[in-house]
């Protein structure tokens, strides 16, 4: 027995200290487990929207001009437009400091859950197949706890352990679920205990709940593969979306000044008075146009392209931080200042 459970290595104790000390042991994992699940992803998300916070403040003051900051070379600070332009660009700084660091530590975190409750119909298949062995529900955990699982390998060891250690299998089980903490968990547990108390053939039972637990899984892969499409139909529109506003950057709007200085060059040399034209002055408050569009279609569609792919908004955040960064870059960096 180990030293750290209160006994000389080599010490053989009575089963009901061994029983006593399993319960006090039990008692201290679940106590450790009171922390809610995505607890850590919380402190993230708060350090995230004091950044956020932090940036509209910086915002305020560019766009009011008692903060002039260039984000781009050759702009000119003094410029009510480029005021306008340094508080859209502190405000997409904040929000890709509150949208990927979270989105990614959740997304990593459900991925891992995802991975463990693939392989739990393996594991439940093993124990059925231990089971019609004529072993008992914790003599089938035991054995199956040697083969390999995955990520899902150390829970399986961690809740063998508990029931060598004699804790019932009932509270080892649910024990189990409290570290996995997923829907699918805890329906496979409470179907597993219930006949488990019920009595009868457990094998059967498990053999069943690993089916339906395969389909729901392959259900979802399904799905997935099937909103891949509308996933890759998204990019492409705002791929589309930003080579439209290059396009009318680099050639509509410089022909539309050309064209009106020509008309009003022609109407002064005739007589007229002048003729109807276009103002350049209009040109920036433009671009400032396509900016704010750009930054909306990206936030936007990136929230919707996550959450018809995978049904979570978090990984949606991370869609959106990226899209947020391509557009953000594209048209600060890459769309020209003037015409």
């Amino acid at each position: 027995m180990p030293a750290e459970y209160g006994a000389p290595s080599g010490t053989v104790l009575p089963a009901s200290r061994r029983a006593a000390r399993a319960m006090a042991l039990a008692r201290r994992n679940a106590n450790a487990l009171k922390t809610p699940p995505g607890f850590q992803d919380v402190y993230v998300l708060y350090a995230g929207a004091a950044v956020f916070a932090v940036c509209l403040v910086l915002a305020f003051l560019a766009a009011t001009g008692h903060f002039a900051f260039e984000f781009r070379p050759g702009e000119d600070p003094a410029s009510s437009v480029n005021h306008i332009n340094a508080a859209i660009d502190f405000g997409v700084v904040g929000t890709l400091v509150l949208l990927l660091p979270y989105g990614i530590v959740a997304t990593r975190r459900a991925n891992r859950i995802a991975a463990i409750e693939a392989r739990l119909p393996d594991f439940l298949r093993d124990v059925a197949e231990a089971g019609r062995f004529g072993m008992t529900l914790p003599e089938a955990i035991i054995v199956a706890s040697k083969g390999r699982y995955g990520p899902l390998t150390e829970e399986i060891q961690h809740m063998a352990s508990q029931l060598e250690w004699g804790v019932p299998v009932a509270q080892a089980l649910r024990l189990f679920e409290d570290r996995i903490q997923t829907p699918l968990t805890s329906r496979v547990v409470s179907i597993i205990v219930k006949a488990n108390e019920a009595g009868g053939n457990v094998a059967d039972v498990l053999n069943m709940v690993a089916h339906d637990t395969r389909e729901v899984q392959l259900s979802e892969e399904q799905r997935k593969i099937t909103m891949v499409t509308y996933l890759t139909v998204i990019y492409i529109s705002f791929g589309v979306f930003l080579a439209t506003i290059l396009i009318m950057a680099f050639t509509f709007l410089p022909q539309m000044v050309i064209a009106a200085q020509g008309l009003s060059n022609a109407g002064v040399a005739g007589g007229t008075g002048g003729a109807v034209g276009v103002s350049a002055q209009y040109i920036p408050a433009v671009f400032l146009a396509f900016l704010a569009a750009v930054i909306a279609h990206a936030i936007g569609d990136g929230m919707m392209a996550g959450v018809i792919h995978s049904g979570r908004l978090q990984e949606g955040m991370i869609h959106g931080g990226l899209m947020l960064i391509f557009g953000w870059v594209f048209m600060r960096f890459l769309v020209p200042i003037s015409v």
